[in-house]
């Protein structure tokens, strides 16, 4: 950690231009990653578009499934307060 402050603009400049992430350490544990803004950008699309497609799975899934064993929300509700009481 002391390392990455006193050297912090070497580190962005090492993820920007070559592209070499850094692993910021505190007392020996892995704590956060500083990388380029781009590939920060370009990973986060990805992350999105995989969460997506997963969310569309399920809803496709759910669809094919039908309504056969479905609750409405307010039968939903009413099952977890009885629960609870």
């Amino acid at each position: 950690m002391a390392d990455v402050r006193s050297h912090l603009a070497d580190v962005i400049d090492r993820a920007r231009r070559d592209e070499t992430p850094t692993i910021i350490t505190r007392r020996g544990k892995q704590e956060a990653v500083v990388i380029d803004i781009h590939e920060y950008q370009r990973l986060r699309h990805i992350a999105e578009q995989v969460e997506e497609s997963w969310l569309n799975q399920l809803a496709d899934e759910a669809e094919s499934e039908g309504t056969a064993g479905s609750v409405s929300l307010e039968e939903m509700a009413a099952l977890l307060r009885a629960q609870q009481a």
